[in-house]
């Protein structure tokens, strides 16, 4: 059979073609084609190449990856792929062949221009060093370098009074709902995942057909198949974040022997270190040469022999960053490092699935990043369960530093991986602390997942076609602790208490045509800054000598801005006299809300997209919703009310009829600036529609030109 190219009427790609190799290239193909400056970026951001044509302010992360040996440890996965599942290897080099094939006539995407930069060749590993990269922060183990500094400085019961679903990550919602709660008869799986919003988006909408199987879902660009939401006619599936804590932080004490390096180990040896140099290039500006160091725990991520500190046994550095000098030597952990294995195996066996033990055993196979997956299938099977690798050790490792010199920090085996059920015929997954509990640390405020589970208990049987409702509920029940202070001010006269009696009556709703919700976060921002600028706090304003990759972990106002709740309610917080802050911020808010025509919310709260490369004439669109809504589009409170992260894509898969199933992106599907499909899903994502899920060929336009 020769490949196929249709498309539907968003541009979305539908490839056909005979086998699962054949379809594996023509994917690369489609995508470099669609895609071909974003897959660059990509490929140079995962082998810690990309400042050489953005320049300084992507040094950080290239540091960040050269040292944590991103692409070596993609290398090391394939290698190991090629001797544990020859077909899936031979499937990924098939799809690197593709994305070759297409960045060959990429020339037409204006962004290589810019920084004159031509399209390069994609490793067969490089997929896997796209993944690695895409989520080697998702579990967030920065939070580990803030749980210390917070503790140190303030006492360990910082760490709960700080503990939220902080700037490392806005998680995702999902929902299932079994076929006795729906008009078909049939399960219906629904949610967005949420992630910095990028442009071109993080997700691709896509259908992979062939002999053994035909699949529609949302692929990850560079990286074949289809991850994370996918439907194959019989069976569908979807995750979000299990919150899970698998990586560790070790301080090393480090000392140099003439040109080596050594690190004290649990035993009390001193063991030479791999090392190496690496140049960084850096557009605009000089290299720089990075020293890369590997410990028996891990590569080192910050520090190194010169760190200041006591010293230790024997010299070498294990200090924090209080004093004046360089951060300790710290080295990561983490599964794919060590046991060379990112879960690709998975893949294939995903598109494959018929029904939910086909998707349970393709998920026993998963490793990164740990998820929560939920899947349905045509004859009532359900699934809801942890998938991913997490390492057994002591709990300590999970909220600080440990030593790497002391013994009983070692990983010992790896988790079994939690089942859970449904209630009432609905499962509800938005990062709170549920089926993944014993396995991580911080979770994310139940308030998703509450809202989600009491909007599905008001009707009993539910279409596809209502889920977008859900998606788009903007309800903040996170605003009680701070409306239950002003509730308190009872003395409150002129403008300062009509903005109480206002924010009193408000339906809590952070819409974007909203001046209640606008007052509301100005209220809100108020009460962070005045909380940040205490005295009480002020050894945590200044960020710790940590690299800068780590700061949106270690800053402040942000920190305290999602973690208000807590320190709102807690029955006492170091002395402060939160009921004076509040009313000073009321007072201010009244005072800037007194005009004629006071601001709405979609005034401040707009979309601020990532790009590599910015472009300062793009208007940001209005957005409804806030951090704790359903509609998850996150301002960070106290510091801005432009929001970054949010839905990367929507989608309801509906097991009566694939057809009726739904999906949307925020961008579109193509990556060129002036193509049409490039932006043509923003009004759909902005308003809370989603686009139809064609799978019927005859509806669809075939390209006369694949390759």
């Amino acid at each position: 059979m020769t490949t196929e190219i249709y498309r539907d009427a968003w541009g979305v790609p539908h490839l056909r073609a005979g086998s699962a190799l054949e379809l594996a290239r023509l994917q690369g193909l489609v995508t470099a084609r669609d895609r071909a400056w974003q897959l660059e970026v990509e490929r140079h951001r995962a082998r810690g190449a990309s400042a050489a044509f953005l320049g300084p302010d992507a040094l950080s992360w290239d540091v960040f990856v050269r040292r944590a040996r991103l692409d070596d440890t993609a290398r090391r996965c394939f290698a190991a792929l090629e001797r544990r599942d020859p077909e899936t290897a031979q499937w990924v080099r098939a799809y690197v062949d593709g994305v070759n094939e297409g960045l060959r006539s990429a020339d037409d995407a204006p962004e290589f221009a810019r920084v004159a930069l031509a399209p390069g060749r994609w490793e067969p590993w490089t997929p896997l060093a796209v993944w690695l990269a895409t989520h080697i922060l998702f579990a967030g183990f920065p939070a580990k370098l803030w749980r210390e500094e917070a503790a140190r400085l303030l006492g360990p019961e910082a760490v709960g009074l700080f503990a939220a679903d902080g700037p490392g990550s806005s998680g995702s919602n999902g929902w299932l709902v079994a076929g006795d709660r729906t008009v078909t008869g049939h399960a219906v799986i629904a949610g967005d995942p949420h992630r910095f919003v990028e442009d071109p988006g993080v997700y691709q909408q896509i259908r992979l057909a062939c002999d053994e199987f035909d699949v529609v879902g949302l692929a990850v660009p560079g990286v074949p198949g289809i991850a994370h939401f996918g439907h194959t006619g019989t069976v569908a599936w979807a995750i979000t974040n299990a919150m899970a804590d698998y990586q560790d932080l070790y301080r090393e004490r480090l000392r140099r022997t003439g040109a080596d390096v050594e690190a004290l180990g649990p035993d009390g040896v001193w063991r030479r270190v791999a090392r190496h140099t690496e140049p960084v290039r850096v557009a605009g500006g000089e290299s720089v040469e990075v020293e890369v160091l590997e410990t028996e725990r891990g590569p080192v991520i910050a520090g190194g022999p010169e760190s200041e500190g006591d010293g230790g046994p024997e010299g070498g550095g294990d200090s924090g960053p209080e004093g004046d000098g360089a951060p300790p030597a710290l080295a990561l952990r983490y599964p794919p490092r060590v046991t060379a294995d990112l879960g690709f195996q998975a893949l294939l066996p995903l598109l494959r699935a018929r029904r939910v033990d086909d998707v349970d055993r393709a998920f026993d196979l998963w490793a990164e990043p740990v998820n929560v997956v939920q899947a349905a299938d045509t004859e009532g099977g359900l699934l809801h369960r942890v998938a991913g690798r997490v390492p057994v050790r002591a709990r300590t490792n999970g909220t600080r530093l440990v030593p790497a010199w002391e013994p009983g920090h070692e990983w010992t085996g790896w988790h079994e991986t939690p089942r859970a059920g449904l209630a009432d015929g609905i499962a509800v997954m938005a990062n709170q602390r549920g089926p993944a509990a014993a396995l991580g640390v911080e979770f994310a405020a139940p308030h998703r997942a509450d809202r989600i589970r009491a909007l599905l208990a008001r009707r009993r049987r539910w279409a596809a076609s209502d889920m977008p409702a859900l998606h788009t509920d903007t309800y903040l029940a996170s605003a009680a602790p701070l409306l239950d202070r002003l509730s308190a001010l009872e003395d409150l006269t002129g403008p300062a208490a009509e903005l109480r009696e206002r924010l009193l009556r408000w339906d809590r709703r952070m819409d974007a045509d909203s001046r209640d919700a606008a007052r509301y976060a100005a209220l809100r921002s108020a009460v962070v800054r005045r909380l940040a600028a205490h005295p009480v706090f002020a050894p945590l304003a200044a960020p710790p000598a940590w690299p800068e990759i780590f700061r949106p972990w270690l800053a402040l106002l942000p920190r305290i801005g999602f973690a208000l709740e807590h320190l709102l309610r807690a029955p006492e917080l170091y002395g402060i006299d939160r009921g004076r802050l509040v009313r000073e911020a009321v007072e201010e808010v009244a005072e800037a809300f007194a005009g004629p025509e006071p601001a709405r919310w979609g005034d401040t709260h707009r979309l601020a997209a990532w790009r590599a490369l910015p472009d300062p004439s793009d208007e940001a669109p209005a957005l409804d919703g806030d951090h704790d809504c359903v509609l998850c589009t996150s301002a960070v409170p106290g510091w801005t009310d432009l929001a970054a992260r949010g839905p990367a894509a929507r989608y309801v898969w509906d097991l009566a009829r694939r057809e009726d199933s739904l999906w949307v992106v925020p961008f579109g599907a193509s990556g060129l600036p002036d193509h049409p499909h490039h932006h043509d899903q923003l009004p759909l994502w902005l308003r809370g529609e989603l686009a139809p899920v064609v799978t019927d060929w005859a509806r669809l336009k075939k390209e006369s030109d694949h390759g």
